[in-house]
């Protein structure tokens, strides 16, 4: 079972698009696509408010120690 982390490395702002598209095995970039979409047609502020929230709840995906 896959756990939801931001990503360190697959980042724009705080890597929460980048985090869900690695749990999901799918590009980061049709994650975000589909964010804005939503954005359009809900409204920015929702949405934004849902990605500060996610932003402090989601942990940063830990350090890889080979």
């Amino acid at each position: 079972m896959k756990k939801l982390y931001r990503s360190r490395t697959n980042r724009m702002i705080a890597g929460i698009c980048g985090g869900i598209g690695e749990m999901l095995q799918v590009d980061p970039t049709v994650i975000r696509l589909l964010f804005v979409f939503v954005m359009i047609v809900t409204g920015v502020v929702p949405l934004i408010l849902v990605y500060c929230i996610g932003w402090v709840i989601i942990p940063l995906q830990p350090d890889q120690v080979p």
